[in-house]
């Protein structure tokens, strides 16, 4: 009896156990949207289970009249020549004072956290993060950066938490941005 009390109570703890306390990512402190609006090439990342062997992957942003952000999601599946895969997730603006958290909705009604939390001043490198750490994109407005910057958003990553031997980067071959 009391070695069965015993592991209800320690299954019990595992939902507290499991928890841990996350510091809050830090997000930039001003979007201005219509800039950022467009194509994202994505450099790379951690992906997400429909990432996984992603090429020529291009995140687009369009801004609704209604305020939301539309996207368009596309990538070669397994090589430069795979099948193309496109999503078309909804972003929502949910801090409009800076306009650097969303929430992007793939499946109603659940919104996954999206943070901006780097952009250069011109507008042509951004870093969208999660406080949690789990996920990471790196994004430009061309195909490719230089490995200076690579390693800058790496250090800048790996300051904020995150374990950088899980960031992969994408192939991207000349690809053309979503129109």
């Amino acid at each position: 009896m009391r070695r069965t009390n015993f592991l209800i109570s320690i299954i019990a703890l595992f939902p507290i156990l499991g928890c841990q306390t996350m510091d809050p990512i830090h997000t930039v402190s001003s979007v201005d949207l219509n800039r950022f609006m467009g194509d994202w090439y994505v450099i790379a990342n951690i992906p997400t289970y429909i990432e996984k062997d992603a090429y020529n992957a291009v995140e687009s942003y369009r801004l609704a009249e209604n305020g939301t952000i539309d996207t368009t999601f596309e990538f070669n599946k397994g090589g430069f020549d795979g099948p193309l895969k496109t999503y078309n997730p909804r972003g929502y603006i949910k801090d409009e004072e800076s306009n650097a958290v969303w929430g992007m909705q793939f499946i109603w009604p659940f919104k996954a956290e999206y943070r901006i939390i780097f952009l250069n001043e011109d507008y042509t490198i951004t870093v969208i993060g999660r406080t949690r750490r789990d996920y990471v994109w790196i994004m430009a407005r061309q195909p490719e950066i230089t490995d200076e910057e690579y390693g800058l958003i790496l250090n800048f990553l790996q300051n904020e938490g995150y374990d950088i031997s899980k960031v992969k980067k994408v192939p991207q071959q000349n690809s053309q941005a979503v129109s």
